[in-house]
């Protein structure tokens, strides 16, 4: 049942994120932590899709681990932007919140695979 969750929140996310990239270029101009932020995060929901047809529990556990270190960097591309004041405040945090869901239920998530292993 998480694992459900997990995608639908990711996919939700991923477009979020390729719309904040597309915001960037055309309002921006800015390229460079644009294709950063694109790459990582819409490769969080790849690799928990990716996860959910691992040939076994530690292909899975090791895909999610995948999934959250993308979490973690798509983390530390949201901070910068809105430090650097490319994006608003809100934006970001609205973002930022998403980003932290997602990541925590990847924990939840690697941890019950762990115990059950």
């Amino acid at each position: 049942m998480k694992e459900n969750i997990l995608v639908d929140k990711s996919i939700a996310f991923a477009s979020r994120i390729i719309k904040l990239h597309q915001y960037l270029i055309k309002t921006k101009k800015e390229t460079i932590i644009s294709k950063q932020i694109v790459r990582s995060g819409t490769s969080i929901g790849a690799n928990i899709n990716e996860a959910n047809y691992g040939q076994s529990k530690a292909d899975f556990i090791s895909k999610m681990h995948i999934a959250l270190k993308e979490t973690a960097e798509t983390e530390y591309w949201l901070k910068l932007l809105t430090m650097s004041e490319y994006i608003t405040e809100d934006m970001g945090a609205s973002l930022l919140n998403d980003c932290l869901e997602i990541k925590r239920v990847l924990i939840a998530s690697i941890n019950t695979a762990k115990e059950t292993k």
